[in-house]
């Protein structure tokens, strides 16, 4: 979640983003996509894969580098083509490019490192291994699940509200600048943030 004094989180900027210029329906495919990261990284942790990655500087440079260029990647499409405010919420078109909206999600999800370092850092504190791995691992990961997907509705939602109240603004040329401003800096950040 996004805290106060903190920029946003790259999932919170797509969603939100997708909420404004599809409606609210679209950005629940993202949000799919958002938590199948989420399951991918929390079932690498608790595997124990994700230490590779934590303690090699070289995979986690370069999970960090593809996560910090697909960011940039989304800022700059914005920058460029500007948010593409629709204004009815048609859920025939909605399902139309679900699966797009779906690996954004995934993506966003799966190549953002600080993720990855929060689920190594939780889990194993929580970790019985004295006991059944599996139920602790389900309850562990569909209380992570469902907290993500609360956050993310939550910000979809607001966006989608934001929407009805600022149309003539969100359809000016400088909101697809600053929407994509703020994706290539949260790219920014993410790539110069350090190993640990």
């Amino acid at each position: 979640m996004s805290i106060l004094g903190q920029p946003p989180r790259p999932a919170i900027l797509l969603v939100m983003t997708q909420s404004l210029q599809y409606g609210p329906v679209r950005p629940l495919f993202a949000i799919a996509g958002n938590l199948t990261g989420l399951l991918l990284l929390s079932t690498c942790s608790v595997l124990g894969l994700s230490t590779l990655i934590m303690y090699s500087a070289l995979a986690f440079t370069a999970v960090k580098v593809i996560g910090a260029g697909y960011l940039v990647y989304l800022g700059v499409n914005l920058w460029r083509k500007g948010l593409s405010i629709s204004l009815s919420d048609d859920q025939g078109e909605s399902r139309k490019h679900g699966l797009h909206l779906y690996i954004q999600g995934l993506l966003v999800a799966a190549t953002n490192p600080k993720a990855l370092v929060f689920t190594m850092a939780l889990f194993p504190q929580f970790i019985n291994i004295s006991g059944s791995l599996l139920p602790q691992f389900t309850i562990m990961v569909t209380t992570l699940m469902f907290f993500s997907f609360s956050c993310l509705l939550f910000y979809s939602l607001l966006a989608h509200h934001i929407k009805g109240r600022c149309q003539s603004w969100l359809t000016s040329p400088f909101s697809g600048k600053i929407f994509g401003s703020t994706f290539m800096g949260a790219g920014t950040l993410l790539a110069l943030a350090g190993h640990r």
